[in-house]
């Protein structure tokens, strides 16, 4: 009989989807993001970029928008971010404050302009499906994306006369 998980144990690690991750040195500080779209194992498109005063939320989210935007409209994939605030904003909570005209109950939306830009790339893609997935717990390409990004707000931080640097 195999042994019950740990709750230490890995998390299953994808072979296939776009991983996406933002990271930022203080908040608001130096940010960077990447993704990264993976077949069977296999890095088939990537990207990544910086700002030199960002905030995690906007670097999370714009991780988001340029992987929605690589994406061809008739893509079948499984979008990846261990960002649980960005995966209920846009399965969630997006589509009724597009119905209210982008207001909440609650006061401004953060990141307004992000989340519209990401909810339009995301419609225009159906068959692309965000998924949440655990940070830091193993998944090779989560990680990959996180080093990624990281290395991005470092580099903002060390340069930061390069600003915004996509690609």
């Amino acid at each position: 009989m195999p042994a019950a998980p740990s709750r230490h144990s890995r998390v299953e690690s994808p072979s296939s989807g776009v991983f996406t991750d933002g990271a930022c040195l203080g908040n608001p500080g130096p940010g960077g993001w990447a993704y990264a779209w993976v077949v069977d194992d296999e890095i088939v498109a990537e990207g990544a970029g910086s700002e030199t005063r960002t905030t995690n939320n906007r670097m999370e989210l714009r991780a988001l928008v340029e992987a929605f935007r690589r994406l061809p409209a008739d893509a079948r994939v499984s979008v990846y971010s261990d960002s649980k605030l960005c995966v209920d904003t846009l399965n969630q909570w997006a589509p009724r404050w597009r119905e209210r005209g982008w207001r909440r109950k609650g006061g401004p939306i953060a990141n307004l302009d992000l989340v519209r830009e990401l909810y339009d790339l995301a419609a225009a893609r159906p068959g692309a499906s965000l998924r949440w997935i655990k940070a830091h717990a193993g998944a090779r390409w989560n990680e990959y994306v996180d080093a990624q990004a990281s290395r991005r707000a470092s580099l903002a931080r060390d340069f930061p006369a390069r600003g915004s640097s996509p690609g």
